[in-house]
């Protein structure tokens, strides 16, 4: 028990900072949205989930790097599947009606097609022939390049959408809001979120050093840490952070962090190809992360239908979507580690 106490400490004291700081975050990436004009579904993705997934991806390299591909690729996997469960979250929180409902829109409908587009590409190649250049698979390439196109078609779709979701009294459109904030100028604003960024980043880094000096000194698998501990830790600053931006109005921005990060977040793998050096990660996936992957695009599929359907209410104030991602993600876990 003593040698838990200081990894336990740091674990709360490094959760607390990302609380304190993810709030504010989301309130200078809202600002970024509408004086950019990139959106909050783009900005969402872009830099809320780009700064939110720092944790996972120092943790990944780094478990690659020292030759724990299980690991590295576990947390990555585990952290997509946690923050696609955390957006059934905020749902619970927003009370006014169903989140994927009211926060409908062209981006968010795309940012999902993206990640289910990306998460295919680790699948083909575990599957593929072991090739790599350098060490390094073809996939990671290619994965960096898929990621920035697809931004750049969302970013397309929002400025010249050939279709939108029918406006309903509960729907919240990405709309520029006048705020005594907005008199902020754009250099105090990129400080800001740097300097946030650098908060985040270095609480969640402790966070999931802790996690794992947790994890471990109790004995559990690579799987179980990665899945699980640090896959989760990691992920805090963006319940933090989609949390916040539902309590502040911004839901475009709330599912644009936790569906545009996850597509970040494969990105993890590739980094993690590159800093290992005993051949293709991919053909590292074990059978229980090749099962990841598919609940994941299963998760994330569901997400989609949801904000298609739009459901305005349903059980517990909740989409159908959401229940259907919680029981998912819970089942995926007892699946895995039992």
């Amino acid at each position: 028990m003593n040698s838990l106490i200081i990894p336990i400490g740091l674990f709360i004291v490094a959760a607390m900072v990302i609380g304190v700081v993810g709030v504010r975050l989301t309130r200078v990436a809202d600002q970024l949205a509408d004086k950019t004009g990139l959106g909050e579904a783009v900005t969402g993705a872009l830099f809320l989930g780009g700064i939110t997934s720092l944790p996972g991806i120092v943790t990944s390299v780094t478990a690659a790097a020292t030759g724990h591909p299980e690991l590295s690729i576990s947390n990555a996997l585990g952290g997509i599947t946690a923050q696609t469960a955390f957006l059934a979250l905020a749902d619970i929180v927003y009370t006014k009606a169903n989140l994927e409902h009211a926060a409908a829109s062209v981006a968010n409908l795309s940012q999902g097609t993206l990640l289910v587009s990306l998460l295919a590409l680790p699948l083909l190649a575990a599957s593929s022939p072991p090739v790599s250049i350098g060490g390094v698979h073809p996939v990671s390439v290619v994965l960096p390049i898929a990621y920035l196109l697809g931004l750049r078609l969302i970013s397309q779709a929002r400025a010249a959408p050939m279709w939108a979701p029918t406006r309903t009294p509960e729907t919240r459109m990405d709309e520029p809001v006048p705020l005594p904030e907005m008199r902020v100028s754009f250099r105090e604003l990129w400080l800001r979120l740097a300097i946030f960024a650098l908060m985040i980043g270095t609480a969640g880094y402790v966070v999931a050093q802790a996690g794992v000096a947790i994890a471990q000194q109790t004995g559990l698998s690579e799987t179980a840490v990665g899945g699980l501990f640090t896959a989760i830790s990691t992920s805090l600053p963006e319940l933090v952070t989609s949390v916040a931006a539902v309590r502040q109005g911004a839901l475009t921005l709330a599912v644009g962090d936790i569906v545009g990060g996850n597509s970040f977040d494969v990105l993890f793998i590739a980094f993690a190809d590159i800093a290992y050096r005993s051949g293709s990660i991919y053909h590292a996936l074990t059978p229980s992360q090749t099962f990841v992957i598919a609940l994941t695009i299963l998760m994330t599929g569901v997400l989609l239908l949801g904000l298609l359907r739009r459901e305005k209410y349903g059980i517990g104030n909740i989409g159908f979507e959401s229940v259907l991602i919680l029981i998912l993600y819970l089942g995926g876990l007892l699946v895995l580690f039992l």
